[in-house]
């Protein structure tokens, strides 16, 4: 009985041994085995190999950056432009240079595993980049849709595939509700989205705005105007639009309602149905403009702002003083003879 007491011991140990040794084991061959490296097709048409899940991430536009926090991974961004100023822990990051004017050595300095780009840095750019060995994907979304795929692609590329199926599901729920609502009205009010004010400055046909307007229950009053364009005091007159969104905030003027000002106290525009009716709104610029998670929340001001009906907003956003102008009004001179281009060159990448 002692002896079999032993060998019965002894088999126990044995086994308790064997099935420490065979998970050592596996654990060995999944540490020793090389995570396979991902392959994707950017919105440029280039496929980039990423390795293993990059710790270093670098964004060259203030989209990418947006995204990138949105998706958890702000302790990875390890570096921004200057004009990534959201949400309020971005502008805290070492910065590579502006949105056109990257300073490659500033890059390499912070030894970034991915880089995550966008159209408007220049295709030099990013060949340069790339010669250095970093994977680099760049973005280039025209809708809505493609700022979702996006947030998927970034999402894939930095290993945070489970955040970004929660952040797209969250963000559809979200535009599928104003489509929903919107979608009993009748009546589609024309709208104006509007940039500047010297020359006049709108959103026209096949730009984010434009597209805004149209699942917020719209019509842009501009849909004739291809992309970001000048037009004529006469031009705004004559398409007389119902509702008139305005962009405010940093770069848009020293006072931070001096356009909205301008339309809201010009005697010309005193019969235009926006300006009559009191429906001038206020958007902030960044939120309209950069095409990450908040163009969502773009979308929901739009549809309150044309259909307050629909939404509880019986007040308009624009809480202006007629015939007061914000300070320094006189300053968005300096600002006018670059204004056409650098737009058009900034929404086309932000």
């Amino acid at each position: 009985m002692k002896r079999r007491s032993n060998s019965l011991n002894f088999w126990q140990g044995f086994q308790s041994i064997s099935g420490f040794a065979l998970i050592l084991l596996v654990l060995l061959y999944y540490s020793c085995t090389p995570v396979m490296a991902l392959t994707i097709t950017d919105d440029m048409s280039s496929t980039v190999t990423i390795e293993s899940p990059p710790q270093r991430i670098i964004s060259l536009s203030p989209s990418n950056t947006e995204i990138l926090f949105a998706l958890g991974l702000g302790d990875r961004v390890v570096g921004v432009t200057e004009f990534c100023n959201y949400p309020a822990e971005a502008p805290g990051k070492p910065k590579v240079g502006g949105y056109s004017t990257v300073t490659i050595e500033k890059v390499i300095a912070l030894k970034p595993d991915l880089i995550v780009a966008a159209y408007g840095n220049g295709e030099e750019l990013l060949a340069n980049l790339r010669s250095f060995g970093y994977p680099v994907i760049a973005m280039h979304p025209k809708t809505l849709n493609n700022v979702l795929d996006d947030t998927w692609l970034i999402g894939q590329a930095s290993g945070a595939e489970e955040n970004a199926t929660r952040l797209i599901g969250d963000l559809e729920r979200r535009i599928n509700t104003v489509e929903g609502r919107v979608s009993t009205v009748g009546e589609r009010p024309t709208v104006a989205h509007v940039i500047w004010n010297d020359p006049i400055y709108v959103s026209g046909n096949g730009t984010f705005q434009d597209e805004l307007i149209r699942l917020a229950g719209g019509t842009n009053a501009f849909s004739g105007v291809e992309g970001w364009k000048n037009i004529g005091i006469e031009d705004f007159i004559q398409a007389d639009p119902d509702v008139l969104i305005v962009s405010t905030g940093i770069g848009m003027g020293a006072g931070e309602d001096a356009i909205a000002q301008f339309f809201i106290n010009e005697p010309r525009f005193s019969h235009v149905t926006a300006i009559r009716d009191d429906r001038v709104f206020l958007i902030d610029t960044d939120t309209v403009d950069r095409s990450g998670p908040r163009i969502v929340d773009a979308l929901e001001q739009f549809a309150e702002d044309i259909h307050p009906e629909l939404f509880g907003n019986e007040k308009p956003v624009a809480t202006l003083t007629p015939g007061v102008q914000g300070p320094g009004f006189g300053t968005l001179i300096a600002l006018v003879a670059c204004a056409g281009a650098a737009l058009v060159a900034m929404r086309k990448g932000r």
